[in-house]
C-alpha cells in the first residue's frame, strides 16, 4: 500500500507490502505515484526493496549476493570474498545501515586486530563493506551515508589498517632441499606434492591455477599451459592465456597420474555444459587447501620461518630475471599487465646481479 504526503514544497512517497518499507521524495505528486506504482510492482514481483532508515547492514550483505548471483557473477563458495561477506554480515547483522558510524567501524577493527588480522587484512573487510553499501545503496535507489570514506582517516591514524607488505621473502637452497627432504620422509602425505611445487618454482604459478589446470589445457606440441580465467585487474571473466612451460615442467605434468572420466559424467556435460569438470579432468586432483597445509607442515618441521606457498612465485619471477629473461618475457609466464606489480614480485639476489654484471665485463674485454 502506497501513501504520498506533502513535505514541505515535495510529495513523500512511501510503500509498504509484505513486511517491506521503502520511501523516496520528489519535488511533483505525479512523480511520487509514479514511482510508487513502480516499486509496488517490484514488490509484488519478488524484486528487493528497502527503506533507507529501516535497512539493516545485514541485509544488505544478503541483497549484495542475491544480486552477483542475479548478474551471472556469483561470489564463490569458500572464497576470500566469500568469508569476508560472512564476516561482515555476522558482526553488522542487527545494525542499522543509515545509523553505523566512525565508532562503530572502529570498534570492528579493533577486535579484529585483537583476534590476530593484520591491517591489511581488515581493510579489506572495511572496503568490502563500503562497496556493499555503496552499490546496493544505489539498486535499491536509497541514500546512505559513506561511513567507510569517513572513518578511513581515523582507523589510518589508529594504524587499525594498512596497505599490503611487500614481501622479499624467497626460499634458499637449504631450505628447498629441506622442505623436499621432508615430503621424501612423509609418503603418505601427497605424493604429487613435490611435483606441485616444482612446478610453481619453475612456472610461478598462483596456486589457484595450478588447481584448476586439466588435460585439454596442454598444448603438447609446444609444450604450453592454458591458465583460464586469470587474475586481471580489470577483467574477471574470459582472461585465458597460455604459458610456456618452464624447464621439464611439461615432463613433470606428463608424469602425474590420470584418471578416465567416468561415461555417464561426461555425457551429461556434454548435454549440459555448465556442469563443472570432473575431478579426474584435472592433472592435481587434491585440494589447494591440502597443498598449503603440507607445505606448512614441512616448513614448521624443518624449522623454516615465514615462508608461504606462494613465496614459490616470487622465487619463479626473481629466477627468470636473474637468468636474464626480459620483463616482456617475464611477463608472459606470470600473467602481469603493469611492470609496477611485477616488480612487486620480484625479489633479486644481488650476489646473482653482481655475478651476472662480472661476466659482461669478462665478455667485453674478452
Amino acid at each position: 500500500m502506497a501513501s504520498i504526503l506533502p513535505v514541505g514544497n515535495r510529495w513523500r512517497a512511501q510503500v509498504r507490502k509484505r513486511g517491506q518499507s521503502i520511501a523516496k521524495t520528489f519535488r511533483t505528486k505525479g512523480a511520487a505515484e509514479a514511482w510508487a506504482r513502480e516499486r509496488e510492482v517490484e514488490i509484488e514481483n519478488g524484486h528487493h526493496a528497502a527503506d533507507a532508515a529501516t535497512v539493516k547492514v545485514g541485509e544488505l550483505v544478503t541483497k549484495y549476493r542475491a544480486a552477483r548471483s542475479e548478474s551471472g557473477r556469483p561470489v564463490t563458495d569458500k572464497s576470500n570474498e566469500d568469508y569476508i561477506l560472512q564476516r561482515l554480515k555476522d558482526e553488522f547483522e542487527s545494525d542499522f545501515a543509515a545509523q553505523l558510524n566512525t565508532q562503530r567501524i572502529v570498534r570492528f577493527a579493533q577486535q579484529r586486530r585483537k583476534a590476530g588480522a593484520g591491517g591489511y587484512t581488515v581493510d579489506m573487510d572495511i572496503s568490502k563493506l563500503g562497496t556493499v553499501m555503496r552499490h546496493m545503496a544505489s539498486l535499491l535507489d536509497i541514500t546512505l551515508p559513506d561511513v567507510v570514506g569517513a572513518a578511513r582517516p581515523t582507523l589510518h591514524h589508529l594504524q587499525l589498517i594498512a596497505p599490503g607488505n611487500r614481501r622479499e621473502r624467497r626460499p634458499t637452497p637449504d631450505e628447498i632441499g629441506k622442505i623436499f627432504a621432508w615430503f621424501a620422509e612423509h609418503p603418505e602425505r601427497e605424493q604429487a606434492m613435490p611435483d606441485l611445487l616444482r612446478v610453481a618454482m619453475q612456472c610461478a604459478f598462483r596456486r589457484g591455477e595450478l588447481f584448476q589446470l586439466m588435460w585439454t589445457d596442454l598444448d603438447h606440441a609446444q609444450h604450453l599451459a592454458l591458465v583460464r580465467d586469470r587474475k586481471h585487474p580489470r577483467q574477471k571473466k574470459g582472461n585465458d592465456e597460455w604459458i610456456p612451460l618452464i624447464g621439464d615442467s611439461y615432463e613433470i605434468l606428463m608424469r602425474q597420474a590420470r584418471y578416465p572420466v567416468p561415461e555417464g559424467y561426461a555425457q551429461k556435460r556434454a548435454q549440459d555444459p555448465t556442469l563443472p569438470p570432473h575431478r579426474n579432468e584435472f592433472i592435481f586432483r587434491f585440494d589447494k587447501g591440502t597443498a598449503s597445509k603440507y607445505f606448512k607442515q614441512a616448513c614448521d618441521a624443518k624449522g623454516i620461518v615465514d615462508l608461504h606457498l606462494h613465496d614459490l612465485r616470487h622465487e619463479a619471477t626473481s629466477a627468470l630475471f636473474e637468468a636474464g629473461w626480459e620483463i616482456p618475457e617475464v611477463a608472459t609466464v606470470t600473467g602481469h599487465k603493469d611492470w609496477r606489480n611485477l616488480k612487486r614480485y620480484t625479489n633479486l639476489d644481488p650476489a646473482q646481479v653482481a655475478k651476472k654484471g662480472r661476466l659482461k665485463l669478462v665478455a667485453n674485454d674478452g
